[in-house]
């Protein structure tokens, strides 16, 4: 063996054992998925979901692991979850076919959450990546009328806050009025009534009348007593 071959089977040694962890990454990777998909085909979503996160341990960029522990997400009914999963993987599809399969995910774990307006956002998304997508469509016309009953029933809850607040700023106009009538008849009231041991100037000056008169029959009458003088009768003794 001369020493070209002895150097190309050092390469080739050496490349293979670089190699080997790649593989052994690799073939880990696409256990853990084919593990997660057998236990999310037995409704066993929390290990499906375990099995799709030990996938990614080994490639975080495993586009098979994250769509799949999304949908795992989604079953388990955690749709804020999913659909940030699905959100990260429109940005990473590689075909106009898996775009639209995130974006219809991503769709349905919005109208799960009752997001409409976004939900149809994404199913639009869906369409124009893959329009012959007929399930997608169903969904967007269902989610286009679930978000006009919410907007019609989000009117009718503003309206009877409405009138609800009108019917309360008038209870409060009209007992503020009647507390002023109230405030301004006992203003009233009091006004008229005298003071407590208080009189009028008319009786005061009948009363002043009466005493002058008392006064001046009194005087008369002493006069005339004392004009009469006094009788004094003297017994004798016979």
């Amino acid at each position: 063996m001369n020493l070209l071959h002895k150097h190309i089977i050092s390469f080739l040694l050496a490349f293979g054992s670089c190699l080997l962890p790649l593989i052994s990454i690799a073939q880990q990777e696409k256990e853990f998925i084919v593990e997660g998909n057998k236990q999310y085909a037995s409704k066993k979503y929390t290990e499906a979901e375990k099995s799709y996160n030990k996938a990614l341990n080994k490639n975080k960029n495993s586009y098979k692991g994250a769509f799949n522990l999304g949908d795992a997400y989604y079953k388990q009914g955690k749709y804020e979850e999913a659909a940030q999963q699905y959100q990260s993987l429109t940005h990473r599809a590689t075909s106009k076919d898996t775009l639209s399969k995130a974006y219809h995910n991503l769709g349905n774990a919005l109208l799960k959450s009752k997001k409409y307006e976004e939900c149809i956002s994404a199913y639009k998304n869906a369409l124009k990546n893959n329009s012959k997508d007929d399930d997608t469509r169903y969904n967007l016309s269902y989610a286009q009328q679930m978000l006009k009953q919410q907007q019609q029933q989000q009117n009718k809850d503003k309206d009877k806050k409405d009138d609800k607040d009108k019917k309360d700023d008038k209870k409060d106009k009209e007992k503020k009025d009647q507390d002023k009538k109230d405030q301004k008849k006992k203003q009233e009231k009091e006004k008229s009534q005298p003071e407590k041991n208080q009189i009028s100037k008319e009786d005061a000056k009948r009363l002043l009348d009466a005493l002058q008169n008392d006064e001046k029959n009194l005087q008369d009458k002493m006069k005339k007593e004392k004009s009469k003088g006094v009788r004094v009768q003297i017994e004798k003794d016979w």
